[in-house]
């Protein structure tokens, strides 16, 4: 059984998996290397070995226990024909929603306009470094991928003025969307993923009254499909407000929590195993500080089924050593 099966499945205290959100990206000289050649990002995650080569970077180098597919979870509008382009400095850009566009997609246009991320997933699950290890793959969750097709960019902090003006084409987007995920989900297993994660990235936009509308309702459906297939899976619900009714409401299988939580509360109120929670900010300060926090989690959750992680991707301006260290301060941990 992998590191991560004898966490979430099989409730194993006796072990502390790490992996980490990013880690295959722009803090290793290596992927600085790649990206440099391929401006253009979302041919760089269509690019079937360079993908695989950039998720298997991070295991070339550090004891880590997974794989998370080098993708993005803006895959999903790309393959419902919206335009989607990564800005320099500036993130991600949409194209104008059209319904009409999106709801004459189907099954086999989808799969075929991100058949590579599939293909990377496949050449990565077999990989020999792979074999003790499990391989992550991801999508957005229902609620923050509308706010990328219906916002058109990252909201930061803030919707659109009128962002739920419409509710016919948002309950129309959703279950667009919740379909395809279906279909992104199956791919991905198909090819070799034993582990799902689903990122709420805009979680901590919605006020109470519209959980239940927009992230309990679809997340629950998409949770339910993954464990049909057998599947363990990972929520990170970033920055709601309530983890404790999350968590009672979905049923995922472990929850990945973020920075601005305490963990001693989690640990008092979640019964399901956790991942993450760690600063990523603590990456950028000295070895000590990065030790005493790194501890602190593992001694909170040491009689809890826990998997290491930060509480957000680590950051571009990350040293690799510090990496290193934090690996091996985790797997040192008795």
């Amino acid at each position: 059984m992998k590191p991560l099966n004898k966490v979430i499945v099989n409730k194993d205290t006796s072990l502390n998996p790490i992996w980490i959100m990013r880690q295959a990206g722009r803090y290793l000289p290596e992927f600085r290397k790649i990206r440099k050649q391929n401006p253009n990002f979302i041919n760089l995650c269509l690019n079937k070995e360079l993908s695989a080569e950039i998720t298997l970077q991070p295991l070339k180098r550090f004891n880590l226990d997974a794989a998370i597919i080098f993708s993005d979870i803006l895959m999903l509008p790309y393959g419902l024909s919206q335009k989607v382009e990564f800005k320099k400095d500036f993130g991600p850009v949409l194209g104008e929603l059209d319904l009409k566009e999106i709801s004459k997609v189907d099954e086999v246009d989808f799969v075929q306009r991100i058949l590579p991320v599939y293909k990377a997933i496949n050449i990565v699950s077999n990989h020999q470094i792979m074999k003790n290890k499990n391989t992550i793959g991801f999508v957005g969750a229902p609620w923050t991928l509308l706010v990328y097709m219906i916002n058109q960019q990252s909201p930061k902090k803030k919707l659109k003025e009128n962002f739920f003006k419409d509710d016919f084409l948002i309950n129309r987007v959703l279950s667009i969307i919740e379909k395809f995920l279906k279909f992104h989900i199956k791919n991905q297993i198909d090819n070799g993923a034993n582990i799902i994660q689903i990122f709420d990235s805009w979680a901590g936009l919605l006020e109470e009254k519209d959980l239940p509308n927009y992230i309990y309702t679809p997340t629950l459906n998409l949770v339910n499909y993954v464990k049909s297939l057998n599947i363990p899976v990972i929520c990170f619900p970033r920055e709601i407000k309530n983890y404790k009714e999350f968590c009672e409401i979905i049923k995922p299988d472990a929850i990945n929590i973020d920075y601005n939580v305490d963990p001693s509360k989690i640990i008092k109120n979640i019964k399901i195993p956790v991942q993450g929670g760690l600063d990523p900010k603590i990456l950028l300060t000295d070895k000590e500080t990065l030790k005493k926090e790194t501890i602190k989690y593992l001694e909170i959750f040491k009689d809890h089924p826990y998997i290491f992680n930060l509480g957000h991707g680590i950051l571009p301006e990350t040293n690799p050593d510090m990496v290193d260290y934090l690996v091996k301060t985790v797997k040192e941990y008795k």
